[in-house]
């Protein structure tokens, strides 16, 4: 006996010895590094998004080339890998957390699913607005990434239980067939109608009331083809450097492909632009709201190549990214305040008082003298990501030697 506790042995859940005061301070699961550092990248590309929507002085969207320029759209282009690579990569995360395959474990993972997807609808539809606006008007609410982050855990609930090979097949078959449906429009408010929407058919599911900027399909898909995917990261590491090479240059292949030819994957056509740099934008200028088959090969097949070529990664810049990789969804909702609070001290600066700064998706709203060039945009955002480094050290840590059930949740 020391200290009031009994040094006598327990039996691990493995049948395995081991004292009790090592149980109850058992070691946190191994975690996959090159998944921490592609996601931590991504974390940061998704700040410059919004850091671009609020401190901009630009008051169209990047993807109108016939205002754009080349340098603009490249800003943008480079973010559109962050939401596929969340997607894909949460589907990992559940597939790893799945390998040691039992009814019970089955059940605590249905659990958690459907709480964690319960958690993001709260997030995105309580608590984020309140830092997109500085203000707390709910209504209409904003179905962003989270939203379809939620939704699709909540639907992994289930997908789980699918077998495999099963699970992949027919996500395939979302992914590669779903812009058949592009030309089916949803009119009227009947509940097919609002179902539709939601599920493939961005803007208003319910008039003035939520806006569904993600609809579901195919990003449910996305990520039950990564939870598929999870079972690579058990093979050795030379085996899966080789096939996350090959698929990603399929992928990325079978865009060029695609595209090339204006056919099937993506609702509108490229074309010569003005400029050459203008017409290669408009080559890579593939719908996201809902993502086209184009968009997820463009994006997913690059992330399975730096995937695999991260892996043996030690440097600097990958432990810088690892922190915002193992805590992303601690930076996704701390972030957004930060930046907006940047664009506040921006408009302090440029017009002598503070005042919310709306994004540029309501650039009626913008004052005409607010905003900054595209290096501006570039500086802001470095500073975003400056500030975000010492809070996401200090919550990685924590969630690293801290076994509380909350902290699953951030």
């Amino acid at each position: 006996m020391a200290n009031g506790r009994s040094s006598s042995p327990a039996v691990a859940p493995g049948g395995t010895v081991a004292p009790r005061q090592v149980l109850r301070r058992a070691a946190p699961p191994a975690r996959v590094r090159s998944i921490d550092i592609v996601r931590g990248a991504v974390m940061v590309l998704m700040a410059l998004d919004h850091v671009r929507d609020w401190v901009t002085n630009v008051r169209f969207q990047p993807e109108d080339l016939a205002r754009s320029s080349a340098a603009l759209f490249a800003t943008r282009w480079v973010t559109h890998f962050c939401a596929p690579s969340f997607f894909f990569l949460a589907g990992v995360g559940i597939g790893l957390a799945r390998s040691k395959n039992n009814s019970r474990r089955d059940e605590r993972l249905t659990r958690f699913l459907i709480a964690r997807g319960l958690w993001l609808l709260i997030l995105e539809l309580v608590i984020t607005p309140i830092g997109w606006q500085f203000g707390f008007q709910l209504i209409p609410a904003f179905a962003l990434v989270l939203w379809a982050l939620a939704w699709s855990m909540i639907a992994m609930a289930l997908l789980i239980r699918i077998r495999p090979d099963v699970l992949a097949v027919l996500a395939l078959v979302m992914i590669g067939g779903h812009n058949l449906f592009d030309s089916v429009r949803a009119d009227g408010s009947g509940a097919l109608a609002i179902l539709w929407r939601l599920l493939h058919v961005p803007g208003f599911a319910i008039p003035g009331v939520l806006f569904t900027a993600y609809p579901l399909v195919p990003w449910v898909a996305v990520m039950a083809l990564g939870s598929v995917a999870a079972s690579m990261f058990e093979w050795p590491a030379e085996r899966r450097r080789r096939a996350l090479l090959t698929v990603g240059t399929a992928a990325m292949a079978a865009f060029v492909a695609l595209r090339a030819v204006n056919g099937y994957g993506n609702p509108a056509p490229w074309s010569p632009q003005r400029t050459a740099a203008l017409t290669v934008a408009s080559f890579f200028n593939v719908l996201k709201y809902p993502p086209s088959l184009d968009y997820l090969l463009m994006t997913l097949g690059p992330m399975l190549i730096v995937l695999a070529l991260v892996e043996q990664a030690r440097g600097p810049v990958a432990r810088w990214l690892s922190v915002y990789g193992r805590v992303p969804l601690f930076f996704y909702v701390v972030h957004i305040f930060v930046a907006h609070a940047i664009a506040v001290l921006l408009a302090f600066a440029q017009g002598g008082a503070l005042r919310r700064i709306p994004v540029v998706t309501d650039p009626g709203s913008i004052p005409p003298w607010y905003g900054v060039p595209l290096p501006g945009v570039y500086l802001a955002w470095a500073v975003v990501v400056a500030l975000m480094y010492y809070p996401c050290r200090r919550m990685a840590a924590l969630k690293n030697t801290r076994r509380d059930w909350w902290l699953r949740y951030l």
